[in-house]
């Protein structure tokens, strides 16, 4: 008989405690050539995607693939080191599997990055984002079919999908480290191509500051079940269209790289301040 998703959810948790047991107090998804900042845990338990019952496993480059629990700026953090795409065959449903295991483990406060296009003429690529609001015009969701009751309401407010109080720690701790932080809308599109420079235009004109591949599936989950979200890109290029040069990978783990002191002072300032 096919288990159902609370089953599986339940699942995963047991796994997670049985190796970590003491209460969580905020979980990081760290995006393509963030994932350095796990390294800066201390005591760290570490858990591989590919162990945990139903998670799925990364497969995109710069993606470790492993969970890294532990200790960051005085606080119990889960530091995701890779996360999931819809581009990589996994369902909108997979793709937010971990943050439904995270609300099983009462984890309540999430920071999602990752690395973005940048829109904005007005910026450049290195600069860090915080995403004030997002779009997503691809019609499927990840809370599409029944609904979860365990989890959280059928309909439920998007008003404030990333938490207004997080965004102001997170103003506060680029003051603090005299940061020009950038703030805007995501736009996700699913990849994995990257975009042409038609609807980068689009993105533009629809109010877009940068756009990606993921985030936006994780933080609607979040918000379903009452997991308040903070996000942070780092824009590692300028999107198709804008300077007369081709996109590739190579460049998002480049860039990523480049900012990678810059990116960990800022958040670990926002974690030392929950």
């Amino acid at each position: 008989m096919e288990q159902t998703l609370m089953q599986r959810l339940e699942e995963s948790k047991a796994f997670i405690r049985e190796r970590f047991a003491a209460p969580i107090d905020c979980a990081i998804v760290l995006g393509s050539g963030l994932g350095d900042l796990a390294q800066k845990i201390e005591n760290p338990v570490i858990i591989k995607y590919a162990d945990i019952p139903h998670f799925p496993i990364s497969t995109v480059p710069g993606h470790a693939g492993r969970l890294v629990i532990g200790r960051l700026a005085g606080k119990t953090v889960l530091c995701m080191q890779g996360r999931f795409h819809y581009y990589e065959g996994y369902s909108m449903a997979q793709v937010v599997y971990p943050v439904q295991v995270m609300h099983l483990l009462n984890i309540q406060t999430l920071i999602l990055t990752n690395a973005a296009g940048c829109v904005n003429k007005a910026w450049k690529a290195g600069d860090l984002m915080l995403i004030t609001d997002h779009i997503k015009l691809i019609a499927d969701s990840p809370l599409r079919g029944q609904n979860c009751d365990e989890l959280g309401p059928r309909f439920f407010d998007m008003s404030h999908a990333y938490d207004p109080a997080l965004q102001d720690k997170a103003r506060a701790a680029a003051r603090n480290m005299s940061l020009n932080l950038r703030e805007g809308v995501y736009e996700l599109f699913t990849g994995p191509n990257f975009e042409t420079p038609a609807e980068v235009r689009l993105a533009r004109i629809l109010g877009a500051d940068a756009v990606g591949m993921s985030t936006v599936p994780e933080t609607i989950a979040a918000n379903h079940c009452g997991i308040k979200v903070l996000g942070i890109s780092c824009l590692t290029n300028m999107a198709a269209g804008i300077n007369d040069t081709a996109l590739d990978h190579q460049e998002v783990l480049e860039t990523g790289l480049r900012v990678k002191s810059t990116f960990e002072t800022l958040v670990t300032g926002i974690v030392e301040s929950l």
